[in-house]
């Protein structure tokens, strides 16, 4: 026999009738409750698929079906058009309207980014008005006047699409010229700078612009025509790799080209210009061959600078000893005097500044191996 024990049997309160006061008798159910009732629980009841037959059988829907429901899956951008633009509000709207029109035709996976570069028109109102009828277009506007690199840079910064294409506001640069600049981008190419072979400027622009871009091929290495030329295409990572600041826009595929990237070059249409007036004057050429020095040092020889400063020392202080030399055999053969030959004085500077550019390599050298710092590589592909 079990053995009795005086502790409480649990209670199980699954067969235990509904207990209800006095004030809480149950009642007959109206047909107005019914109804409601019938109605609260037809709100919270699973609203059936677009096609499916209410009351039929259905798969078992996860929990977070609903949710993602009001979360549309954004479409990945394929292309990222960049626009810098500074007081251009006649042009934008025409503009942003003929990208649309070319980029649909490409698939419509595309971003408009447009950089008001503190304009002091409507240039940002307008802009405005085109994003809330396109909410592909972006616009980011600066306190003052930055310059086209500043601009260009942020703009590399949002991009988020797999090629970006750049092109000034002015509706100089055609929109339907963009498919050719990715067709040459898909075959092969990390940057795709546009010629504008025949441009639509006065004489005054393109005779300095055809000098400037002679010059900058020459010292580059790079055989593009147009520098200049805003219109161009770049893969992803060359934007997000390259550091553009002051006005080293022009020099990207310097740039991109010295990193490693494949650059070409297509003909491009040009028009003229129909709204306002150019931005850039005769200054921008002067600044330019600054920048091309900056450009040179900053990218063949941060990291060597006595190869620069090393090889013209010794070419000054090797002209020096010549002519030094020269003037000293002369006067042991008694046939001239130093005193008065300033060519001998010459000599002594040529030694002089020589003997100081090389001081200043080696300083370099002595700065550059002291910082430690890692350099950055441009990597093609990682295989893991």
């Amino acid at each position: 026999m079990a053995e009795e024990t005086n502790e409480p049997r649990p209670r199980d309160d699954s067969f235990r009738r509904p207990r209800y006061s006095r004030y809480h008798r149950p009642h007959k159910r109206t047909t107005d409750q019914t109804q409601s009732e019938g109605t609260a629980n037809a709100e919270s009841a699973p609203v059936p698929a677009q096609g499916e037959l209410p009351g039929t059988d259905s798969a078992p829907q996860e929990t977070k079906a609903p949710q993602q429901a009001h979360q549309p899956r954004q479409q990945n951008i394929e292309i990222s058009v960049v626009i810098p633009l500074y007081n251009e509000e006649q042009s934008v709207k025409e503009l942003a309207d003929q990208l649309k029109s070319t980029l649909v035709r490409l698939g419509g996976r595309y971003e408009l980014i447009f950089i008001d570069d503190g304009s002091t028109d409507n240039s940002f109102r307008v802009l405005r008005d085109l994003h809330f009828r396109n909410n592909r277009i972006k616009v980011i506007r600066f306190r003052r006047n930055y310059g086209k690199s500043a601009a260009l840079m942020v703009g590399f910064q949002r991009a988020q699409g797999e090629f970006i294409v750049t092109m000034d506001a002015d509706l100089q640069d055609d929109p339907a010229e963009i498919p050719n600049l990715i067709r040459q981008i898909k075959l092969g190419f990390d940057v795709v700078s546009g010629w504008k072979k025949k441009r639509r400027d006065p004489i005054t622009k393109t005779i300095p612009s055809k000098f400037f871009n002679f010059v900058t091929s020459f010292l580059t290495g790079i055989k593009i025509h147009d520098f200049n030329c805003g219109l161009k295409a770049y893969r992803r990572d060359v934007v997000k790799s390259v550091n553009v600041y002051g006005e080293l826009h022009r020099y990207i595929p310097a740039l991109a080209h010295w990193q490693g990237y494949r650059i070409g070059e297509i003909v491009v249409q040009h028009r003229a210009r129909k709204y306002g007036k150019t931005k850039f004057g005769m200054g921008r050429f002067f600044k330019g061959f600054l920048d091309l020095v900056t450009v040179l040092f900053t990218t063949r020889y941060i990291s060597r600078p006595l190869h620069l400063f090393g090889v013209w020392g010794m070419v000054s202080t090797f002209a020096g000893l010549c002519i030094d030399g020269y003037l000293v055999a002369e006067w042991i053969a008694g046939t001239t005097s130093l005193g008065n030959r300033p060519l001998f004085l010459v000599g002594l500077i040529l030694i002089i500044v020589g003997i100081q550019f090389v001081s200043i390599g080696l300083l370099g050298e002595m700065i550059t191996k002291g910082q430690h710092v890692e350099k950055e590589y441009s990597i093609r592909e990682i295989i893991k």
